[in-house]
């Protein structure tokens, strides 16, 4: 256990000394999620009925930016050929890996999700049922995410190419995450969406691990 938050301590203190990613991901999403009322006009009840999907295309587009970072850095200045000879597994490293980048990447997103309600006129239960599948939600997209970081993670300009695997991945989370949210649905919609979207998302967790670990085995030979 001990390696394990010894790995995980360090992605975030990495993390936290670079800054820059974590602050343009979040301003990214800010602002993506700001423009779009001035783009579907002054309606507030549209602008209440599109509100989810806005937060949650906003806060798919602003993961992506940031995951060129999860295994790049470490495979460039070779940190990751020494982490495959340490004693903890390379699986259990990229389960670390995910958790440091879900908190230094999703989690502020979801802390700054109340000020895209405002703008989007959410009522307070709605947004709070938005932040609760985003919380249920974004795990999956790190996932997904770092599968293809590590699938492209020796390919040069491999943060262009890894969008484009990890895109087709996440249009169901995407979509039972909105479904989730979405006010046009009823409520037993809602709460099977939010069921299929919580195991999509524990799906991911168990797969992610095995996958990413054998594509940065394959990128390192």
């Amino acid at each position: 256990m001990k390696p394990f938050l010894a790995m995980l301590t360090r992605d975030m203190k990495l993390a936290t000394r670079i800054g820059g990613d974590s602050l343009t991901v979040l301003l990214f999403y800010i602002m993506t999620g700001a423009i779009m009322p001035f783009a579907i006009g002054p309606d507030k009840d549209q602008l209440a009925q599109l509100g989810p999907a806005i937060i949650w295309i906003s806060a798919l587009l602003s993961l992506l930016l940031a995951l060129d970072r999860l295994f790049r850095m470490d495979h460039e200045d070779g940190s990751l050929l020494a982490m495959r000879q340490a004693s903890l597994p390379l699986e259990m490293i990229v389960v670390a890996k995910i958790c440091a980048h879900w908190v230094t990447t999703a989690l502020p997103l979801i802390v700054a999700t109340p000020v895209l309600a405002i703008l989007l006129n959410l009522e307070i239960d709605q947004t709070l049922r938005v932040i609760f599948t985003l919380l249920v939600g974004t795990p999956a997209l790190i996932c997904f995410g770092a599968i293809g970081a590590a699938v492209t993670v020796s390919i040069k300009r491999g943060g262009l190419i890894a969008p484009i695997l990890i895109l087709p991945l996440s249009i169901p989370t995407l979509i039972f995450g909105v479904s989730a949210v979405s006010s046009g649905a009823i409520a037993n919609a809602q709460d099977a969406a939010l069921l299929f979207l919580a195991g999509f998302t524990l799906l991911s967790l168990v797969f992610t691990p095995f996958a990413a670990a054998l594509a940065l085995k394959m990128a390192a030979e």
